[in-house]
């Protein structure tokens, strides 16, 4: 069995959502397990940007936590995934 078949992931900038603290919120209040804290917060997104955009902020991002991969391979594995993503189906 595959470790990411469980594994939920923000669906704004794919970083896995590992526990309960990392969901977003909702303008209730309520968690949102589709997206991050750091994506989403009380309902709404938290900046507005493009899927180019949030896929170059986030491979500095996945390098620094990932050393073993470097700026391509992080770039690839975003081009692949991100428009699979919730917030950039539809672009």
């Amino acid at each position: 069995m595959n470790e990411f078949e469980n594994q939920k992931f923000c669906q704004s900038c794919a970083m896995p959502l590992a526990d309960d603290e990392l969901f977003a919120t909702n303008a209730d209040g309520s968690k949102n397990e589709d997206y991050c804290i750091y994506c989403f917060k009380d309902g709404e997104f938290t900046s507005d940007m493009s899927m180019d955009e949030m896929m170059n902020f986030c491979i500095d991002k996945m390098v620094e936590v990932h050393p073993e991969i470097d700026k391509a391979e992080a770039s690839a594995m975003m081009r692949e995934v991100f428009p699979k993503l919730k917030r950039w189906a539809n672009d």
